[in-house]
This record gives structure tokens, sequence and C-alpha cells, in this order.
């Protein structure tokens, strides 16, 4: 197939192990990067990147931090999570958040092979025995809260992080540079499209959809 596709991982090792064996189904041409902004600096560099294989404890992620970031910025790439650990919670909030898969770094090249068949072909993938586990939904608001994530800019979405980890309005407007009048118009806007009356539910909700514990 030939589909441009981004491994981002922060083991050199893992990155080499799976673009050999990504390397026999994909495009030849396969980039690689070891931390969030390294993984935003490429898809902003290469438009063409279709795919992205995620590690969620790389560098910058902060729990599915990072997922949420590329499907902001880059709604039409595909990612699929990749990743040692497999807790329940963790892929059910990462699929919620638009994942289009979850691959355990154990997995054989044959499981690997049919994850890539299926996302491509705009289907969700997960493993065999993790499918059904996963299908219970997560807590209505919850659920509604991830949904309206998606109506966020990326820089509100930034915003909203800083909130949630308890950053004064004057704090976040030094560390983004900008004005804090336009911080609390930011604030504003967020409450109105996630539809809540405060910034602390906002905060909670957030810190329990993106908590990778």
């Amino acid at each position: 197939m030939s589909v441009k596709a981004l491994i981002a991982d922060d083991h050199p090792l893992f990155r080499v192990a799976l673009k050999q064996a990504i390397s026999t189904l994909l495009d030849d041409d396969i980039k690689e990067s070891a931390s969030l902004t390294e993984t935003l600096n490429m898809l902003q560099a290469n438009s063409d990147i279709e795919l992205v294989f995620l590690d969620l404890n790389m560098p910058g992620n902060d729990g599915l931090f990072g997922l949420s970031q590329i499907r902001l910025r880059h709604p039409d790439v595909l990612v699929v999570i990749v990743s040692g650990e497999e807790k329940l919670q963790i892929i059910q909030n990462a699929m919620n958040l638009g994942a289009s898969g979850f691959i355990p770094k154990s997995s054989s090249l044959e499981d690997i092979a049919d994850a890539i068949e299926k996302v491509l072909d705009g289907r969700q993938w997960l493993p065999e025995h993790l499918a059904e586990r996963v299908k219970a939904e997560l807590p209505s608001e919850e659920s509604e809260f991830a949904k309206n994530l998606e109506q966020l800019t990326p820089q509100q979405f930034v915003v909203l992080k800083m909130m949630a980890d308890g950053l004064l309005n004057k704090q976040i407007a030094y560390e983004l540079g900008i004005k804090e009048t336009t911080i609390k118009q930011h604030g504003s806007a967020i409450l109105k499209k996630l539809n809540l009356n405060n910034r602390t539910q906002a905060g909670v909700l957030f810190k329990q959809l993106m908590n990778q514990s």
C-alpha cells in the first residue's frame, strides 16, 4: 500500500522494529519522531502523512494530550495507539477521543497487518482479547465531554489543560505570551463549547478523561 506513515515513539529500538514490521505493508518512506513536539512538527511539514503510530508514554504526551492535539490539528490523520499498557480505561478514553485503533507492543506481525488494513478501511481495530471489554460505553457525562472537546481550537485545548493543572489566567497568559483578557475570552468560549458552568468542573472532567492511571 502506498500510505505515508509516522512512528512516534521515544524508544529507538522499538521504532526500528516497528518500521521493519510495517515496511512490507506500507510505503517505504516511513517517518519517525521521538516526542510530541517532533510529531506535531513532522505532521505540519508533511501533509501527506495519513497514519500515525503513537506511543502514549512519549515525552510531551501527558496522558492522552498528544492524541487530542493530533486529532485537533490534523483531523484527517488516522492515529493508532501503540502501547505496552493494556488498561481498559486508557483504551476506552483513547477510542472515545478519536483513536482508530490500539495495538499492544506485544502484537504479532499478523495482528499489526490486520490492524492497518482495517484502520485504512475506515474501521476501528482492537485485539480480540480486548474488543469485547472495550465495547462498554463511557459514563454519559464523560462521553459527552469528550465529544465536545472536538469543538475546541488547538489553543483553547492548551488553555483548558493549563486550567485543569490549576494555573490562574495571568499565569496562563504569561506562559502563552498573550494578554490575560484573551485568556478570559478563551475561558468563556471553552465553557460554552463544553456546555459547562465553571472551570473547576471543566478541569475535573478533563483530568478524568486524560488520566492514564
